[in-house]
């Protein structure tokens, strides 16, 4: 093969790859609640916040209310085979200290809750949180938690599963190192445009834009291909979306500050082959233990059931080793009846069919625009590249 042919050869591989996060990408935005769920969620979070700081119980004068989880992340996708999603929002009541029972803090936030008529007819009692169920669109979950004084950097505590106990944790913490690392953008070679005070405080609903970054895409797209991997599997074994989310964030970090890449799609595979090694194996009275620490508290171990349940072990291993496989498979197929079928069997058919749909919808409205484009290894494409070529504008009727 000649240079010439190399150089051609290498563009359309280039490209072919590029199309391909940009279909992963189309299908994070059909997995995420809908613009009126989340406007719904909002309201309600708002709604909710508002309630429990007009409290006349003391305990519950000064309080913050914000959202963390995947809401807080923005990494929410839609769950499978269930119509509702979840809102999880942290209730940090200040004036609560260690001293005083964990089973008191939960309780006191749920009778505040039980005050309104209609949220005591929703309400549910978890084990370390009260849920809001809102018929078929999504549920708030309500932790209560209070202040980490021996945590410099801003930690809390919340009640163990158990209720005898605090716990330490970290939300606001989590997600700034989150954000802090999301932020971070890798070196590509190819660039894609992807179109308190004294009183109570309620943080406002974090609201994230249509566009977000590899990280939270990444996020996405494993925790989706979890679901589909574990939807038959009759145990609860599957590996819980805090430690996807943390082993993710911790190798894009590494990855983005250690290569340079081809295209957005190597960073989701680089960062997905290096996320084992974040696992740390620290050897404990000789015996060989898993911890998936959050960095920005002391004691949160994400993996602690891990060492009481070897089967969640095993089960996380060989998931993460189908799904490293599943997208290094990806990059490396030609045609888009290849890539269709490899997406369904990690993502669903009903999800890449309505975004395979949508996507020839927009073919045929840029055919009409003359913006469509055909490529080797892609077929026809909306984006421009020196590999693709114009396609002129059908009438149908033979003239151009």
């Amino acid at each position: 093969m000649n240079q010439l042919s190399r150089s051609i050869a290498s563009q359309s591989d280039l490209f072919r790859k590029s199309e391909v996060y940009s279909i992963l990408d189309d299908i994070c935005r059909d997995l995420e609640p809908t613009a009126t769920q989340m406007n719904a969620a909002q309201t309600s979070y708002e709604t909710v916040g508002d309630w429990l700081s007009a409290s006349s119980n003391p305990l519950l004068r000064r309080i913050d209310v914000y959202a963390h989880g995947s809401a807080g992340l923005g990494t929410t996708t839609k769950p499978i085979e269930q119509e509702d999603f979840d809102v999880d929002v942290i209730c940090l009541v200040l004036e609560f200290s260690a001293d005083r029972p964990a089973a008191e803090l939960k309780r006191i936030v749920g009778d505040r809750l039980r005050e309104n008529a209609r949220y005591a007819s929703m309400l549910e009692e978890k084990k370390r949180c009260w849920r809001l169920n809102y018929a078929r669109d999504f549920h708030l979950d309500v932790s209560p938690t209070i202040i980490n004084v021996n945590c410099p950097n801003g930690g809390e505590l919340v009640p163990d599963k158990s209720l005898r106990e605090f716990k330490p944790t970290n939300p606001k913490g989590y997600r700034k190192l989150f954000e802090q690392r999301g932020s971070l953008l890798p070196r590509l070679k190819v660039q894609m445009t992807i179109t308190s005070d004294q009183r109570a405080n309620v943080e406002p609903f974090p609201v994230h834009g249509p566009t977000k970054g590899i990280l939270c895409r990444i996020v996405q797209l494993l925790k989706r291909h979890r679901d589909i991997y574990f939807l038959k599997i009759q145990e609860d074994v599957a590996p819980i979306s805090i430690i996807i989310t943390t082993l993710a964030a911790q190798s894009y970090e590494y990855c983005v500050n250690t290569f340079s890449f081809d295209t957005e799609l190597d960073v989701v595979i680089a960062t997905i082959r290096m996320m084992q090694h974040f696992i740390d194996r620290p050897l404990v009275k000789g015996r060989r233990m898993y911890v998936v620490a959050n960095e920005t508290t002391v004691g949160e171990n994400f993996a602690e059931r891990w060492n009481t349940e070897p089967a969640r072990v095993e089960a996380f291993y060989n998931w993460h080793a189908k799904a490293l496989a599943d997208f290094e498979n990806l990059a490396e197929i030609d045609g888009i009846d290849r890539i269709t079928k490899n997406l369904v069997d990690s993502y669903g058919g009903t999800v890449v069919a309505r975004v395979m749909n949508s996507r020839t919808d927009a073919i045929s409205s840029a055919r009409e625009a003359q913006k469509l484009f055909v490529a080797p290894a892609v077929g026809l494409t909306l984006t421009s590249s020196a590999a693709a070529t114009p396609v002129l504008k059908n009438t149908y009727f033979g003239d151009r």
